[in-house]
């Protein structure tokens, strides 16, 4: 799915979309060039969670926030700043991905052999004024995920 993203309304408003469709152990995979609008498809994943959008940070150097939603945790990781896979051990990445609540990975390209089997690839470029948005489906759960969203926008 390929999506024209005119400004940053329409990227938090994406991500609201998302929000509103995800379930228990949803990954999403955020990647694109800095700026490109992860951290506001976050905050709009996010606010239909129920978190306040101001409190939704990029993570760059915690590496890794959880916002208590109204009914699902939000794990939200930020890969920029690691350079090693075994630093994912460090920060527990594998007891948060996948498993309760939501997990947000910005800058999942940096580690693609240590993400789970199923999540939604978004991968946002700038483009003008805006943005290109393009969603993949990785996996069964990932590609019901992604027909609610396309039936959605």
């Amino acid at each position: 799915m390929e999506l024209y993203l005119e400004d940053s309304q329409a990227t938090e408003r994406l991500g609201r979309i998302i929000g509103s469709k995800v379930a228990e152990g949803d990954v999403i995979c955020l990647t694109g060039d800095l700026g490109a609008g992860k951290t506001l498809l976050s905050q709009g994943v996010a606010a239909a969670l129920g978190v306040a959008p101001e409190d939704v940070t990029s993570p760059t150097f915690t590496i890794m926030n959880i916002y208590e939603g109204r009914a699902l945790e939000i794990h939200h990781f930020d890969l920029y700043r690691l350079n090693r896979p075994e630093e994912l051990e460090d920060i527990g990445f594998d007891e948060y991905c996948g498993g309760e609540g939501v997990t947000l990975i910005e800058w999942a390209e940096l580690f693609p052999e240590q993400l789970p089997e199923e999540y939604l690839q978004i991968t946002l470029l700038h483009e003008g004024e805006g943005r290109r948005a393009l969603l993949e489906a990785k996996g069964v759960r990932a590609a019901e995920l992604l027909q609610e969203v396309e039936a959605a926008c």
